[in-house]
């Protein structure tokens, strides 16, 4: 009787023009600037070109219909400087835009490496571009009205929210925002999100333990509070290795979360093998009359492959796992080193709901 009520609830819900809707969104992890990639950029006639970045992801974007990225630096204008005080050349962050991304993240512990001047200005270049982000505000005002930020994605009101557990001791200064991790500020987000119209709440978070493979007990703390806040994907960020993914269920809400607990790094010039790459997480959500009916989550690696020392007009590029054949013989090593752990590591923490897939 009861399957008989759904199916004939699902008819008629279709036939009134609110049946089963999906949305696709792509997630990737830290887009960070070192100072070698901004040699690495820089042509002869001192113009900046990322053009050769993205392009064996780009397919993957476009797949997509929204892409979100972690801004991992300031675009604090000139001097360039890369770590520990980054500041990026306005041109990675619109080509973050020209391959696809829709959403950049803003609020990490290097938003204010130059400063509220620095993270103003980022702000600002961004909004020139018409590229929208969230995370960090020149006033509270600019904040109030921008968040929470709801997506038009299909016809289906998503929210995203990111914040930070901090910035690395700099204080925030002369009216700028910086949306820390706050459980009352993160409840009345998701709220307010649900009360003006979003049917997706996607909170993306900063937090963990660098280099930490594993998620503290903050983290799942944190996933556990969420989950019962009604959330329906959790994104995290800055450990710059991949941790584990998992499909959570609210009994409260009686329904599943995405959780990914650290994507790891997007594109950057660390060393560390864990940290030569990143997963690209792919949540699909399926709605029934307005409501979620189903999220289902999975994964790509990427890796990234670092330009030819002393070679002109070679640049950083991602490379993701079907372009084995596209890595270059000097970089072999690393690129199966890190496919090889970092997949072990996803297969054995990760529950069998969550697959690495082949887009």
């Amino acid at each position: 009787m009861t399957q008989l009520l759904s199916i004939l609830l699902f008819s008629f819900l279709r036939l009134a023009g609110v049946g089963d809707e999906e949305v696709t969104l792509v997630f990737v992890g830290d887009a960070m600037q070192h100072k070698p990639q901004i040699v690495a950029a820089t042509r002869d006639d001192g113009t900046l070109d990322y053009s050769q970045c993205f392009t064996m992801i780009e397919d993957d974007i476009a797949a997509a219909d929204y892409a979100v990225a972690n801004l991992e630096v300031p675009l604090g204008g000139k001097p360039y400087s890369g770590y520990p005080m980054f500041s990026a050349p306005d041109e990675f962050a619109r080509q973050l835009g020209a391959s696809g991304f829709d959403l950049l993240l803003t609020a990490n512990n290097h938003c204010l490496d130059r400063g509220s001047k620095g993270l103003k200005r980022t702000v600002r270049v961004l909004e020139d571009m018409k590229m929208s982000s969230i995370g960090t505000y020149a006033s509270r005002e600019q904040r109030d009205s921008v968040v929470p930020f709801i997506a038009d994605v299909k016809g289906v009101g998503v929210a995203f929210l990111n914040y930070t557990y901090g910035t690395n001791g700099i204080p925030v200064r002369d009216g700028a925002v910086v949306d820390m991790i706050d459980r009352d500020a993160m409840r009345r987000d998701i709220e307010k999100a649900r009360s003006e119209g979003a049917k997706v709440v996607c909170v993306c978070l900063h937090w963990g333990e660098e280099y930490k493979r594993i998620p503290g007990k903050a983290q799942t703390e944190l996933v556990d509070f969420l989950v019962d806040e009604g959330a329906d994907v959790i994104i995290g960020s800055h450990p710059h290795v991949v941790q584990p993914f998992e499909m959570r269920y609210s009994r409260r809400h009686g329904k599943d979360v995405a959780v990914a607990y650290s994507l790891g790094n997007f594109i950057s010039n660390q060393n560390d093998i864990d940290s030569r790459g990143g997963a690209m997480a792919v949540v699909k959500v399926r709605l029934l009359g307005g409501k979620v009916n189903g999220v289902e989550l999975g994964y790509k690696l990427l890796f990234c492959q670092k330009p030819l020392p002393g070679k002109r007009g070679d640049n950083y590029k991602l490379v993701p796992v079907e372009f084995r054949d596209s890595v270059r013989n000097d970089q072999l090593r690393e690129f199966d080193r890190f496919v090889g752990r970092t997949r072990l590591l996803l297969k054995e923490s990760n529950s069998h709901e969550v697959e690495e897939l082949a887009m």
